[in-house]
Formats: structure tokens, sequence, C-alpha cells
């Protein structure tokens, strides 16, 4: 698994936060990143995802350079 630790120090973020949730819980699929559960820690929320070997898409992004067409290959997957 992987942990994914997000800070719920303003009011709008912890409601962002609640309906990405909902949204996560409710669409399960092998090609995304699915969520498991999530635990509240202070003033931290602790999401559980499972893990993907590679980094975070932001992190692969950052250092490769991927043309448009791929990119929507990769959305359309």
């Amino acid at each position: 698994v992987a942990l994914k630790k997000m800070p719920l120090c303003k009011r709008s973020r912890k409601e962002l936060v609640v309906s990405e949730i909902q949204i996560m819980k409710e669409n399960r699929h092998p090609n995304i990143v699915n969520y498991i559960d999530s635990y509240l820690v202070d003033e931290d929320l602790w999401l559980v995802m499972e893990y993907v070997d590679g980094g975070t898409l932001t992190s692969i992004l950052t250092r490769v350079f991927i043309e448009e067409r791929m990119i929507a290959a990769i959305s359309r997957e």
C-alpha cells in the first residue's frame, strides 16, 4: 500500500477531500490506483491507496516529455 498524508487546515479543503474520497470509494478499476481506506490523525487525513511502482504521475511528467497524442491515449485508458 501507499500512504498519502493530507493536511486539513482549511474548511474548503476538507469539503474537497471528502468529495474526492467519496468518488474514489465508488469507482474501482484495474487501470487506476484504487482507494483502500482513510484515517484522521490529528489535523491530517491519511489515505491508504494501492501501491504503484514508479512514483507519482506528477514526478514522471516533470522528468519525461510526453507528446499530446500519448497523453490522450493514457487518459483514454
